[in-house]
C-alpha cells in the first residue's frame, strides 16, 4: 500500500515529519509520500501570535507546531500514484479513499484550533466519505494553554492515525462507525485582539497566586469502612470523610490501604513543596486512625508516586509509577511496610501512568495510561491522562505483552486508572479518573464489559465529583484495604503559613 499524506506545505510543522516518519516505520506499508502543496487559507497569523506569547509566559519551547523548513519534507516526494490519502487540510480530491482528519467536525488543524478556542475537549474522527474509521477524545496535560493543547492534540492525532492505518493494513476492520457531524471545513479562525491580553493578564494572577500558596496541594481522606463503600453508594457517604494531616510543607496523595498480618498500612505519594520530587510514605493505622505521621518506605532519583501495592506468593509487592524514569518497576518489600528492593522491570521505553494489575482470565492485567513521546520529550509532547493501554502476562512478574488494539481507550474522561480494580456481584469496577477539564477533577466508576486478547469495552456506571462532602477542585483516586476506605484531592496550603510555622518551630 502507498499513502499520500496532504499537508500545508505553505505551514510545515515538525509534527508533520514526526507523523510522515512514523508511518514509515509501519510494517506491510510500502511507501509514503507527500503532497506539499500550499492549503486553503484559513490558519490565523494571530494563532501564530497567540502560541509565541504562551512560550513566553510560560517559559516553553514548542515542538510539534514548531515550523520546519520545506526541505524535510523532501525524503517523501514520490510521484506513484497512491492507494489512500490522509488529508490534513480537508481539501484533498483523488480516485482512492481519502482520510481526513476532523476535530469537532472541523477539518484540519484549523478545526482543531477552533475547538480549543471555544474550550472543548477535541473529538478527534479520522473520516472515509460518512464514516468514522477511527474516533477519540483528546486529552490534555495543559488545559490553560491553548498552543501546548494544540501541541498534545497533535501528538494524540498520530497515535491514532497510526493504529487505523495498522489496522487496515492487517485486514482488521478498526471502529467504523457513522460520522457524528458532517465533514465540512470551517471558517477561518479570527481570535479577538482582546484574547492575548486576557491571557497575560490571567497568567500574571497565576503567577501570584503560586508566590501565596503551593497549588495544587493534595489532600488524602480516609474512613472506617463499617458499611457500603463507595462503590456500592456510587456517591460520597453520608458522614464524610476524614483528611490525613500534613504540615503544609509537604502533601499526601494516591493512597493505597493494605492489611498484611492483621495490621492496616496506608501507603502514600509524600511530595514535599521544596524539592519538587516524590517519595514513597507508609502509615500505620490503629482503631482510631494514623498512628502518626507517614514515614518515608521507598525513594529513587526521579519521582515516584500511585504506590501499588498488593500481597501475592508469600511477599508483598509494590509497583509505585515511575513514568519520569520511562519504566514500571515492580518491587518486593524485605521488612514491610519498608525494606522495599526492586525485583524486576516490567516495562520499559514506556512513559506509563498509573499502572494497575488485575488477575483475570488465568492472566495478569495491567492498565495504565500512556503519554505518546519520548521519555524526556518537552512539555506538550503527548497527553498524560487519555490514552488507555493494556499489557498481559501469565504471572504477575511478567513478561508483558501489549494488547494488540493498543491503544484501546483514548479518551480523557475515562482512561486513566484512578485505584486497584474491584469484584462486585459477578461484574469487575474500574475506578478511573476523569480528565477532561484537568487532571483528576472527578472520579468515575467503570463496569469492565470485555477484557480478553481481542478487544477491552467499558460502561461508566457513577460520576463522583468534589463538593461539600468533599472540598477541593479534584477527587482522583479510590482504594479500599484493611477495614479503611481513602479518597483524595487537591486544596491549596498556604506558602507563608508554612514559612512562619518553620520559623516559630511549630
Amino acid at each position: 500500500m502507498h499513502v499520500r499524506v496532504r499537508l500545508d506545505g505553505a505551514n510545515p510543522r515538525r509534527w508533520h515529519v514526526a507523523l510522515l516518519n512514523r508511518l514509515s516505520g509501519l510494517p506491510g506499508l510500502a511507501a509514503v509520500s507527500v503532497d506539499a502543496a500550499p492549503g486553503p487559507d484559513g490558519w490565523p497569523a494571530q494563532a501564530d501570535l497567540l502560541f509565541r506569547l504562551e512560550a513566553l509566559i510560560f517559559r516553553l519551547a514548542p515542538n510539534g507546531s514548531r515550523p520546519v523548513p520545506p526541505a524535510d519534507l523532501a525524503a517523501w516526494s514520490r510521484p506513484a500514484s497512491p492507494d489512500l490519502v490522509l488529508d490534513l487540510c480537508g481539501d484533498a480530491v483523488a480516485p482512492c479513499p481519502v482520510w481526513r482528519v476532523a476535530y469537532d467536525g472541523g477539518l484540519g488543524e484549523t478545526g482543531l484550533l477552533a475547538s480549543l478556542l471555544a474550550g472543548r475537549v477535541p473529538q478527534l474522527e479520522l473520516l472515509e466519505g460518512g464514516t468514522a474509521v477511527a474516533a477519540g477524545r483528546l486529552g490534555s496535560d495543559y488545559r490553560g494553554s491553548i498552543a501546548l493543547s494544540f501541541e498534545d492534540a497533535l501528538t494524540r492525532t498520530a497515535t491514532i492515525v497510526a493504529a487505523a492505518l495498522r489496522d487496515r493494513l492487517a485486514g482488521r476492520p478498526g471502529a467504523a462507525t457513522p460520522a457524528a457531524a458532517a465533514a465540512v471545513p470551517v471558517r477561518a479562525v479570527r481570535i479577538p485582539a482582546s484574547r492575548p491580553a486576557r491571557l497575560v493578564a490571567r497568567s500574571l494572577v497565576g503567577r501570584l497566586y503560586r508566590l501565596c500558596y503551593h497549588a495544587p496541594h493534595w489532600r488524602t481522606g480516609w474512613r472506617a469502612l463499617r458499611g457500603p463503600d463507595l462503590v456500592a453508594l456510587g456517591r460520597h457517604p453520608a458522614d464524610g470523610w476524614q483528611v490525613l494531616p500534613d504540615d503544609g510543607r509537604r502533601f499526601y496523595a494516591d493512597p493505597f490501604p493494605l492489611a498484611v498480618d492483621g495490621t492496616t498500612h496506608v501507603f502514600v505519594e509524600e511530595f514535599p513543596h521544596a524539592t519538587g520530587k516524590a517519595i514513597i510514605s507508609a502509615v500505620r493505622f490503629g482503631a482510631d486512625g494514623p498512628e502518626g505521621p507517614p514515614v518515608p518506605v521507598l525513594e529513587e532519583p526521579y519521582h515516584l508516586s500511585y504506590p501499588f501495592v498488593f500481597a501475592r506468593a508469600g511477599s508483598v509487592w509494590m509497583v509505585p509509577e515511575s513514568s519520569a524514569a520511562g519504566t514500571v518497576d515492580l518491587y518486593r518489600a524485605t521488612r514491610y511496610p519498608g525494606g522495599w528492593v526492586k525485583e524486576a522491570t516490567l516495562l520499559s521505553g514506556v512513559v506509563a501512568s498509573d499502572a494497575t494489575l488485575l488477575e483475570h482470565g488465568g492472566r495478569w492485567w495491567m492498565f495504565a495510561t500512556v503519554r505518546d513521546a519520548p521519555v524526556g520529550a518537552p512539555p506538550g509532547s503527548g497527553c498524560h491522562h487519555d490514552a488507555l493501554h493494556l499489557w498481559s502476562a501469565p504471572d504477575f512478574r511478567g513478561p508483558y505483552a501489549p494488547h494488540p488494539a493498543n491503544p484501546v481507550l483514548v479518551d480523557p474522561s475515562f482512561a486513566r486508572p484512578a485505584g486497584r480494580i474491584v469484584a462486585r456481584d459477578g461484574a469487575l469496577i474500574r475506578p478511573v479518573q476523569d480528565c477532561a477539564h484537568g487532571y483528576g477533577r472527578a472520579l468515575s466508576l467503570a463496569r469492565i464489559d470485555r477484557l480478553d486478547p481481542e478487544g477491552f469495552a467499558q460502561t461508566i456506571l457513577n460520576r463522583i465529583e468534589p463538593g461539600p462532602a468533599w472540598p477541593g477542585s479534584c477527587l482522583h483516586t479510590l482504594n479500599a484495604g484493611g477495614g479503611i476506605e481513602c479518597i483524595d484531592g487537591s486544596g491549596r496550603a498556604s506558602r507563608l503559613r508554612a514559612r512562619l510555622s518553620a520559623r516559630s518551630g511549630a
